[in-house]
């Protein structure tokens, strides 16, 4: 059986991270504010569902909730459980995956910095330094 590793393929059928398009998990992601946010946070140490709210002033439970569970789909974030009974500790990390994928959103930021700083032109094209 051959696995349909087009964008329409994996949004129609529900895979698991290994089975998805890397483009389409950069899209999902970067799509979504709260998203990229919840990346940096968990990738900074804040692993508990309540630090990273109190951390996200505006970020409603059930849109976090919603957003990790579409990165551990995706294989770049773990659940891990501790505890059997209430009170249980959740907590979040980055998978490896999630590590290189922070690589992806660092650079998406030297991007941005480069076209705010002037150093990117509106046509893409890199601005040289005339040399004396």
């Amino acid at each position: 059986m051959v696995k349909d590793r087009s964008w329409a393929g994996a949004v129609s059928s529900s895979q698991h991270g290994s089975d998805i398009p890397v483009a389409l998990m950069v899209e999902s992601i970067l799509g979504c504010k709260w998203s990229v946010r919840l990346l940096r946070l968990i990738a900074d140490g804040c692993n508990r569902p309540s630090g990273l709210l109190r951390a996200s002033p505006g970020l409603s439970a059930k849109v976090m909730n919603e957003r990790l569970r579409k990165m551990i789909r995706f294989g770049i974030a773990q659940r891990t459980v501790f505890g059997e009974k209430p009170p249980v500790e959740v907590q979040y990390v980055l998978t490896p995956l999630g590590h290189r994928f922070m690589g992806i959103l660092e650079e998406v930021r030297r991007l941005q910095e480069a076209v705010d700083n002037g150093a990117v032109s509106e046509s893409g094209e890199t601005q040289r330094k005339k040399r004396k």
